[in-house]
């Protein structure tokens, strides 16, 4: 049976991926974004794009019961909006982690909270939350974006077993690199401290932030992504991903997505393995 999807932050990297095999598949969707004319090219009559920023609780709880009211019902809800912020935790501004959180964290919660009562209603409903694999483990630079993610996850485990008696499911996908903006055009970047200049070069591989006001230098030497072993995946990969997830009857509470996505969760698991086993108090789960 066609279903309907909620999914925001669609305009752009893997919500616009998520939104255009959506309607690829048949389904009807309802896409958000700041600025709905930036999805002015998808003339698709199965398509309602509405204004939202997540931020605004208010205008979350609205936007979300105008969907339900176009479309009767809402089956796959996907909580796609965010970006990345890079930067030591001292060189961080108030107003940087504040907008990191109320973007990544809280657009989600609200978003979350305001379809309950709709997805109860209905005894049905599937809640996807685009996490990260930083959501399992951690990297430096990145630890407000990593405390929003694992934020997100903590809220959502427990959300998951409140709505299982009332056949509503809940799934982290934890997705890998892919090709999008999210480390380019959509990434902040912190004020940088001279202190930090080894950590930046031993992460991002320069001394510096990059000046994300400057014109992108075409780099003329760079190989085909075909060639290229460290090019990322296109986003519809992890659109195909998102629909075979959705298509679980039986969906997990974690899944991974992406290629080498797998791997990097498993390091972070054995970290934290590593951690714990020199406590001879604890033992490991066989």
């Amino acid at each position: 049976m066609p279903r309907t999807w909620f999914i925001t932050g669609a305009n752009r990297g893997l919500g616009r991926a998520f939104t255009v095999a959506a309607l690829a598949a048949g389904d009807t969707v309802v896409a958000t974004a700041r600025d709905p004319h930036t999805m002015s090219d998808l003339t698709d009559a199965r398509l309602t794009v509405l204004p939202l920023d997540v931020r605004d609780r208010d205008q979350v709880f609205a936007t979300v019961a105008k969907a339900f009211d176009v479309t009767g019902r809402i089956d796959v809800l996907v909580n796609n909006a965010g970006y990345g912020l890079v930067g030591a935790l001292e060189e961080l501004s108030e107003t940087q982690i504040r907008d990191q959180m109320d973007t990544n964290f809280y657009g989600a919660l609200w978003v979350s909270q305001a379809a309950l009562p709709y997805l109860r209603a209905q005894a049905s409903g599937h809640i996807v939350q685009i996490s990260t694999v930083g959501a399992v483990g951690s990297l430096p630079l990145f630890s407000m974006y990593n405390a929003s993610k694992w934020a997100l996850e903590g809220f959502s485990a427990s959300l998951a077993d409140e709505l299982r008696p009332f056949g509503v499911k809940v799934t982290l996908a934890q997705m890998g690199g892919f090709d999008t903006d999210w480390a380019k055009s959509s990434m902040k970047f912190a004020d940088g401290i001279p202190a930090y200049s080894a950590v930046r070069e031993s992460i991002l591989g320069t001394p510096d932030y990059p000046d994300m006001s400057a014109p992108a230098a075409e780099d003329t030497a760079s190989e085909p992504a075909a060639d290229n072993e460290w090019a990322e995946p296109a986003p519809e990969v992890a659109a195909a991903g998102l629909l075979a997830l959705v298509d679980d009857p039986n969906p997990p509470l974690r899944r991974v997505i992406g290629p080498g996505a797998h791997q990097m969760v498993a390091m972070a698991l054995d970290a934290r393995r590593r951690d714990y086993i020199t406590d001879p108090e604890f033992t490991w789960p066989a």
